[in-house]
């Protein structure tokens, strides 16, 4: 499985909402397994840049890459662009990664 995790900052804080309801459009395409959009609470004293969070997780790369082919995934990226700042991106493969399930007896 792979799980792709995007995190976004707005230009001005009028942009979160507008920000959260284009990436909200993700929801509607087939191809993930689980795919959720997130205000951040910023409840972390050191970072409060990000704004809003993707959460996806994805059976294979094909079917990332089938999400990100969509015709939903070019329209959020048309409406979200013009008003954030940063964004940052990150995919991995579940079976690869170091887990606290591992020390589980």
């Amino acid at each position: 499985m792979i799980r792709h995790i995007v995190f976004f900052s707005a230009k001005h804080d009028g942009n979160v909402e507008p920000i959260r309801e284009g990436l909200a459009l993700l929801t509607r395409i087939p191809h993930a397994l689980r795919l959720e959009i997130a205000l951040n609470r910023k409840s972390d004293p050191l970072s409060k840049e990000i704004d809003v969070i993707v959460y996806g997780e994805f059976e294979n790369d094909a079917e990332l890459a089938a999400y990100k082919a969509h015709e939903l995934y070019g329209e959020a990226i048309k409406r979200v662009r013009p008003l954030r700042g940063l964004r940052f991106a990150a995919d991995y493969d579940v079976a690869a990664a170091v887990s606290s399930e591992e020390r589980k007896p």
